[in-house]
């Protein structure tokens, strides 16, 4: 299982010591999520933030925009260092001219759904993404309970995936921990987002280690 914790449940005052952490650990990717407050009932951090862990970081980041109108910062995501460019169905008028201009970026384009946004809605352009993002929660903020019906969406998108022939590979985010990793790994999960279970463990190396292992 491939793992992308979340920055943002780090430790803001001590972001250097977090990123580091993340470097030696087994994480594959690191996930940044951008809030604008319009989107989602939220603010987060912006470029100047991404720009800073770019310089540190020694894992691809993995960007999520959670924001409106994501097609007129793919510039400046790519000039943050992106490896990966994540926007949300919704937030998205032109969806496929958006991923090709992620594409044509050099980017990976991701393209993530809300809970109450059906992954049918994908069927038109699976084959041009490189991944696909289900939420498990309502965006907007960290540690929130699991939403159960995510396991049943997952299947429905791997099946699609399949049929399709397409290769984007499923992420989840929202309440992960070692109790929903196996059931959303079992279901067909690629990648597990997980924030408040890394950095509010005692051990953030060891949880890491614990949802690779599943």
């Amino acid at each position: 299982m491939k793992v992308s914790p979340s920055l943002l449940s780090a430790d803001f005052g001590n972001l250097d010591r977090d990123v580091e952490m993340l470097n030696r650990s087994s994480a594959d990717m690191i996930h940044l999520d951008v809030m604008d407050g319009v989107f989602v009932p939220n603010i987060s951090f912006g470029f100047p933030v991404i720009e800073a862990v770019a310089k540190k970081a020694k894992k691809p980041l993995d960007v999520h925009l959670m924001i409106v109108n994501p097609q007129n910062y793919i510039s400046q995501v790519r000039d943050c260092g992106a490896a990966i460019m994540n926007v949300h169905q919704e937030a998205c008028v032109h969806l496929h001219r958006t991923v090709e201009a992620i594409r044509k970026e050099g980017m990976k384009a991701a393209v993530t759904l809300n809970p109450a946004t059906p992954v049918c809605l994908l069927e038109d352009i699976i084959a041009d993404l490189d991944m696909v993002l289900l939420m498990s929660v309502n965006p907007g903020f960290g540690g929130q309970k699991f939403i159960g019906n995510t396991v049943a969406k997952i299947r429905r998108l791997r099946d699609l995936i399949d049929r399709c022939g397409s290769h984007a590979e499923i992420e989840v985010d929202g309440g992960v921990n070692a109790e929903t990793a196996p059931l959303l790994a079992e279901a067909g999960a690629d990648i597990l987002v997980a924030g408040s279970y890394v950095f509010n463990a005692e051990d953030p190396l060891g949880a890491i280690s614990c949802l690779k292992a599943v």
